[in-house]
């Protein structure tokens, strides 16, 4: 991964892809699985792009309940 993102912003490139997404879904969480990422700057800096993407949706967002 830190590899890859040292030559584009995303993995198949300059823009976010299907793979950003897949890839993102376990890596923004891996200090939860026991990993330290703190060696790896470039995936940092990927998940931050990622994450403010505006298409960007959190696994913590819920709908609002509607008025009805």
């Amino acid at each position: 991964m830190e590899q890859q993102l040292q030559k584009t912003p995303y993995f198949a490139g300059d823009a976010i892809s299907i793979a950003d997404i897949a890839l993102y879904a376990y890596t923004h969480e891996a200090n939860q699985g026991g990993y330290d990422l703190s060696a790896y700057p470039s995936v940092a800096k990927w998940l931050s792009r990622v994450a403010g993407d505006e298409g960007h949706v959190p696994i913590t967002w819920l709908p609002e309940a509607s008025g009805g």
